[in-house]
């Protein structure tokens, strides 16, 4: 299913659009009356796909060769309801998403730096690499629960 870096970007694009919605839909029905747990819930799903939606960027910038600017602005567009999806559009378009994992070297002076290597080294362990994400996912959104709401309570 994610057997390369478009597919992955793209399926976490839009499911990080498709939480928006969520967590909109969410606001909406607070304001209406229905209880708050409604956007705990929402806002609870959304932050966890948003960070998931942050660790892909930073993994498919690194692989795609993207520069510091693109991969923040991949990022970034997270932070902005729907803007995901138009983000990944660009990308496709501009050949940015074109091409595979990069599981072996070339001759790309890049290959040689450490973190290119290990990088290569966890994509060709594609487990472990899901695991230690999904790990550090987590963590950050358990931290980030402990820590509480934008903006307090």
């Amino acid at each position: 299913m994610f057997r390369t870096p478009a597919r992955l970007y793209r399926v976490l694009a839009i499911a990080e659009a498709i939480t928006w919605t969520i967590l909109i839909a969410a606001l909406i029905a607070r304001a209406v009356g229905a209880p708050g747990i409604v956007v705990t819930i929402g806002g609870g799903i959304h932050g966890f796909v948003f960070l998931a939606y942050g660790a892909n960027a930073i993994l498919v910038a690194f692989n795609q060769r993207w520069s510091i600017g693109v991969g923040i602005l991949a990022v970034a567009s997270a932070v902005v309801p729907y803007a995901t999806i138009p983000m990944e559009i660009w990308l496709h378009r501009t050949g940015r998403l074109a091409g595979q994992w990069r599981l072996e070297a070339s001759d790309h002076p890049q290959d040689r730096t450490w973190y290119d290597r290990l990088m290569r080294w966890f994509l060709n362990r594609a487990w472990l690499l899901v695991a230690l994400i999904a790990v550090a996912v987590v963590a950050l959104y358990v931290i980030l629960l402990a820590v509480g709401p934008p903006g307090g309570k």
